[in-house]
């Protein structure tokens, strides 16, 4: 195969006009020619941290939308089905990936569960970290979320970081808000990258203490426009990555679209597409091509250096996006699960008080973090209720593991004015969450999901519509194209009933993340994330 084009040299910051030759899967030459073709060919975009599942996705369909932006390779972290199935979950997205021509690197779930103060479907010890980083398939230790083990020393904690060391792979971190002798310990105990800044200075000093940050931009968590003006300076040391990106945006863009505003805001292209395209590569000891003669052929075609249209993708030489059409094959596949909760009583949601105020969950849109606030009570009958008028809505995270009483505590910032939604998509262990206005709602939404065995789901008075995830609970086993326009319908819903989130389910599905300062709900109660314990919801 020969292809022609202006050929974007990132390494030595040239384009010119040119050929490249690729013979078996690999570019064999690349040379200077005048043609009359106006389009660029440069290495494929890579997703530098990302948690497939989180497309709602299985691997092999992800991939199908992925190159219809560029995108030939990511850095995946598979904890979220970790948590539901251990190492079979892991091994089970390894397996699908597989079975079609892109480049998943998939990392060894350090932290399964993400704490002991949640019930999740898997352990994965040390000796289980050992097992999957004995694996060449497995690139690196995925993010370290127990800081606080890190700080500390835990034994636990420090056996996984040294096997990670031992297999000489990388140990990405996960450090939001962490500055000072904190973030020294944690960077001198091996971890390598940050994607959990959300504050110009804390990244600068993370940069300036020798980690690679990644500069996020998800569905619910959006630090692009806080750390970009970074870039120009540290270009050398930074990635850029999703985290997590539901289908829906996923249809629409991914990478290139950080590339297309990164330009825009008058950053040098050629450091744009080294954060883009050379750095995750060179971290991560991958295997993926970029544009030198004897690389694999993995590059892409797109219409300008501004807008980073995708015309052609390539990977191993194989054209896998042609024109607006993906080329890759659905897959038939094994379904995986693991839900064992029988369903609820609407008295299952009630929380007995006689307290005048209460401690509330603040959401904020486009964050992860959480703020704690001060609300009074809405009490009828002795029962904490939901506060419509005062947007404090009744939360509970419901163990789908084990048939335990659910967890309840209040949140605003959801806005709904009536019904409720749910999700089984509950980082990290994935219990049911659900918010709504009243008791039943609540009730409703959760048996929606527990009769479906996972998924997210939508009720009011009259309606109820879900999206099913039955693989592991937060997968589908359907396309992207359906499952994307499936979840635009269930998000429109949502904000139909009254919800100003930008994308709030995604939002919701991370008020169980307790790892995430500073006010968030497990299963087993009301946890703040600041001093990592257990709090009263009543004051």
């Amino acid at each position: 195969m020969i292809l022609q084009g202006n050929i974007v040299d990132i390494q030595n910051k040239r384009i010119y006009k040119g050929e490249v030759t690729v013979i078996n899967g690999k570019i064999t030459s690349i040379v200077e020619k005048n043609h009359d073709v106006n389009h660029y060919i440069l290495p494929g975009f890579i997703d530098a941290h990302i948690h497939i599942e989180s497309s709602m996705l299985v691997p092999s369909e992800f991939a199908r939308l992925a190159v219809c932006h560029g995108t030939v390779a990511t850095v995946s972290d598979p904890h979220e089905i970790a948590n539901v199935l251990g190492v079979a979950g892991v091994e089970f997205m390894i397996e699908n990936g597989k079975e079609v021509p892109f480049k998943f690197n998939f990392g060894a779930p350090s932290c399964v569960p993400a704490t002991h103060f949640e019930s999740a479907g898997a352990v994965i010890d040390s000796n289980g970290i050992k097992q999957l980083l004995e694996n060449p398939d497995i690139k690196y230790l995925a993010e370290m979320m127990n800081y606080p083990g890190v700080l500390f020393d835990d034994d636990e904690v420090m056996k996984k970081i040294a096997w990670a060391k031992q297999f000489n792979k990388p140990i990405d971190g996960h450090a939001p808000g962490l500055q000072g002798e904190d973030i020294t310990t944690y960077i001198n105990a091996g971890i390598t990258t940050d994607h959990e800044c959300f504050t110009y200075d804390e990244a600068l000093e993370k940069l300036q203490k020798g980690m690679k940050i990644l500069i996020r931009e998800g569905s619910a968590a959006k630090n692009f426009e806080a750390l970009i003006d970074l870039l120009s300076l540290h270009f050398e040391n930074m990635m850029f990555c999703s985290d997590d990106k539901h289908p829906d945006d996923l249809i629409i863009s991914h990478i290139n679209k950080l590339c297309e505003r990164a330009v825009a805001k008058g950053i040098d292209v050629f450091k744009v597409l080294q954060v883009s395209c050379v750095n995750p590569v060179k971290h991560y000891n991958l295997d993926v091509g970029l544009l030198h003669v004897g690389d694999d052929a993995d590059f892409i075609v797109v219409n300008n250096l501004k807008e980073f249209k995708t015309i052609k993708t390539y990977i191993n030489g194989e054209l896998v996006f042609n024109n607006g059409k993906t080329l890759i094959a659905s897959i038939p596949f094994e379904i995986l699960n693991n839900f064992n909760c029988n369903k609820k009583e609407i008295s299952d949601f009630k929380f007995e008080s006689s307290s005048k105020q209460i401690r509330v969950i603040e959401a904020l849109d486009g964050q992860l973090i959480t703020n704690e606030c001060i609300a009074d009570a809405s009490i009828s009958k002795g029962n904490l209720i939901s506060n419509i008028k005062n947007d404090v809505l009744k939360i509970t995270v419901v163990n789908r593991y084990k048939n335990k009483k659910p967890a309840i505590a209040f949140i605003k910032n959801f806005g709904l004015k009536e019904g409720a939604i749910a999700s089984s998509v509950g980082h990290d262990s994935h219990n049911i969450i659900a918010v709504g206005v009243s008791d039943a709602a609540i009730c409703k939404a959760v048996n929606l999901l527990i009769e479906n065995q996972g998924g997210i789901c939508a009720v009011s008075n009259t309606e109820q519509y879900i999206l099913s995830l039955p693989v592991a609970g937060i997968m589908s086993d359907k396309n992207g194209e359906t499952i994307g326009k499936q979840y635009a319908e269930l998000d429109k819903k949502a904000k139909q009933m009254g919800s100003k989130l930008t994308a709030p389910y995604m939002t919701l599905s991370f008020m169980a993340l307790l790892v995430i300062p500073s006010l968030k709900l497990s299963d087993k109660g009301l946890f703040n994330g600041t001093d990592f314990s257990f709090t009263a919801l009543e004051i």
